[in-house]
């Protein structure tokens, strides 16, 4: 099983045409881009219902994408990557309705903290879907993660482990983002990550603007008319869908799941920062303490196993000496 999962890895890296860092700095730029969408969907979502937002936003997204990209999607797509994106659309949608239907009863903050909290959830997706069996490292991140998000989450206090509606849905929509990362590292070999980005885009539009039919009604259209709420929109759609969903899913295609579930839970960081910033919310000791904690996680898992990596190579090479001057 170690053997399947190191040549997952190599072939991972086989496949990279930029160096691994690059595609490491595409997952926590599109967190930081996250990190102020959920404050933008904050401000939005009381003036277009969630399912409707949804719709709109990966629909219009998709149809975007495919525009700017229409010659090298044109040329990639086949049965198999409409198939594959489709059903990956479905775990887009459903983790991004969740989301957006908790933002409705709880803070930016607390949504982007506990929507990190894939990362404990990503490691176990991919072992059990890839075979990818997580390190020591993999766990010892999402134990530290998991805590801090639990610090900030209970910042006023852990007395008052009370979770309401806006709290429990967007821990639902971090078990589908969780399984959307795991299925597009496995479902990404040998397709464009691209082509995969548009199939899901409008399949999630479809989903959310369907749904919002038949449970929200049809919404005020006339509250675009309003440049706050317009600017919110393109927002949402450019920059939190296009962009970053494009960054992730080309990330998460060349670099393994649990670390890139880590850099990508960068966005509770950016969350809380732009909420701070642009909503007024207050951080308190506790939540300092949690992104110390997300901090740890990442240095865990990204910082050790490399350092560890390195004494091991300059091990085997003073023993190849050894044997050699014996020899």
């Amino acid at each position: 099983m170690t053997e399947r999962r190191d040549t997952s890895i190599r072939s991972i890296r086989r496949q990279s045409a930029l160096p691994p860092w690059s595609y490491k700095a595409m997952l926590v730029l599109a967190a930081a881009i996250w990190g102020l969408g959920t404050v933008v969907v904050k401000s939005t979502v009381d003036a277009l219902p969630p399912l409707w937002l949804v719709g709109v936003r990966f629909f219009f997204s998709g149809l975007i994408l495919l525009a700017v990209c229409f010659n090298l999607v044109r040329t990639r797509i086949d049965r198999e990557s409409i198939v594959a994106g489709v059903f990956l659309g479905v775990f887009l949608a459903a983790s991004y309705i969740c989301n957006t239907s908790g933002l409705t009863d709880t803070t930016a903050a607390k949504s982007s903290f506990l929507t990190s909290t894939y990362c404990a959830f990503v490691p176990f997706f991919a072992w059990a879907i890839s075979r990818m069996r997580p390190t020591r490292y993999n766990l010892a991140a999402v134990v530290l993660c998991v805590a801090g998000v639990g610090f900030v989450s209970f910042s006023e206090g852990f007395e008052t482990l009370s979770f309401g509606f806006g709290e429990i849905i967007t821990l639902v929509s971090a078990a589908f983002v969780g399984l959307h990362i795991a299925f597009t590292a496995k479902l990404s070999d040998g397709r464009d990550a691209l082509t995969l980005t548009v199939i899901q885009f409008i399949t999630a539009g479809i989903i959310g603007g369907v749904g919002g039919l038949f449970v929200e009604g049809m919404p005020d259209w006339s509250v675009l008319a309003d440049p706050v709420v317009f600017g919110n929109v393109a927002y949402i759609v450019v920059f939190a869908s296009c962009i970053a969903l494009s960054l992730q899913n080309v990330g998460v295609a060349h670099v393994a799941p649990a670390p890139a579930a880590l850099l990508l839970a960068t966005e509770s960081v950016f969350g809380v920062i732009f909420s701070v910033a642009f909503l007024g919310e207050s951080v308190t000791a506790l939540m300092m303490v949690g992104f110390v904690l997300i901090g740890a996680g990442i240095v865990v898992s990204e910082a050790l196993p490399i350092k560890k990596q390195r004494l091991d190579a300059g091990a085997v090479a003073e023993e190849e000496m050894r044997m050699s001057e014996e020899g």
